[in-house]
């Protein structure tokens, strides 16, 4: 039986089997060349995720820091981020603090959040330069005209359970720095100062490392990043409302998935199980 008659029997004749493979090479030459641009495309894509707290306090926008080395890798699931390439990116030294503690014995840095805030600058200058508008007279609550994106209601201010206002934090007559108790001055980039003058023992318990998320080498001399007050907490909305919480919980990552062949968690527990087999953890036994 001749090749032309088995084309012939299956329908099909060589004219239109090669007109066939013809077409297929290029469907598949087309999407050789358009995959470059693809991935060029999905390269392109802005990816942001948040380090500590959604809403802007936090964002940190992926990109490339080194050839094939990522300054961070976001979760798909909940927007955080999983891991930092680069733990110091984007940070300056802390400077100097007003009261020792285990950072003034290590390289201590944290992350710049005025560069954010890109009418800080203006405030101060513009819009509240001390001398117009006129400072008000007093820091008593009053309704406010403006910034109604950051204080839905100055009257009920979810922070301080009615006992604090917008004046008590931010100077009245120098709107971009935060305020002390003898009136002395405090950067953005430091609000670790200005929530210490209320919160006493949670300001101590941050610089011993207790409260808060730091990041860097594990020596206690190490380079270390240290998250401040606003990058997890919303200073003006800080009870949350109705959850009178000063936190937002993350949303839990899910559990990774288990390696091929691995059925269950027990083998997280055989270091323990190892250490009993060796007596280092016995069972108390009463009276000895």
């Amino acid at each position: 039986m001749s090749t032309q008659h088995c084309f012939r029997t299956s329908g099909l004749s060589g004219e239109r089997i090669t007109m066939k493979i013809s077409q297929g090479i290029a469907v598949v030459l087309a999407l050789l060349v358009a995959a470059p641009a693809v991935w060029a495309a999905e390269a392109a894509k802005e990816v942001v995720c948040f380090e500590s707290r959604e809403g802007g306090a936090s964002d940190v926008l992926q990109r490339e820091i080194a050839p094939g080395l990522l300054n961070v890798r976001c979760s798909p699931t909940t927007g955080g981020v999983l891991w930092w390439g680069d733990p110091y990116d984007g940070t300056v030294p802390m400077g100097e603090m007003p009261i020792e503690a285990d950072y003034s014995h290590a390289e201590a840095v944290v992350k710049p959040r005025s560069a954010k805030l890109t009418l800080l600058p203006i405030c101060g200058v513009a819009c509240h330069n001390g001398t117009y508008p006129p400072p008000p007279k007093n820091k008593d609550p009053r309704k406010l005209t403006m910034h109604m994106d950051l204080v839905p209601d100055s009257m009920n201010l979810q922070h301080g359970r009615g006992a604090i206002w917008c004046l008590d934090c931010h100077s009245a007559k120098t709107r971009n720095k935060f305020i002390g108790h003898n009136n002395e001055l405090y950067d953005f980039d430091q609000p670790q100062k200005l929530c210490g003058k209320c919160h006493g023992q949670i300001y101590r318990d941050w610089r011993e490392g207790i409260h808060g998320k730091r990041i860097g080498e594990w020596a206690t001399t190490g380079k270390k990043r240290w998250f401040v007050c606003t990058e997890c907490h919303n200073p003006h909305d800080i009870q949350q409302g109705k959850r009178n919480s000063g936190f937002v919980q993350l949303k839990p990552e899910p559990a990774p998935r288990l390696p091929k062949g691995v059925y269950n968690a027990d083998h997280e527990r055989h270091h323990l199980q190892k250490g009993a087999a060796h007596g280092e953890a016995k069972p108390a036994s009463g009276g000895h």
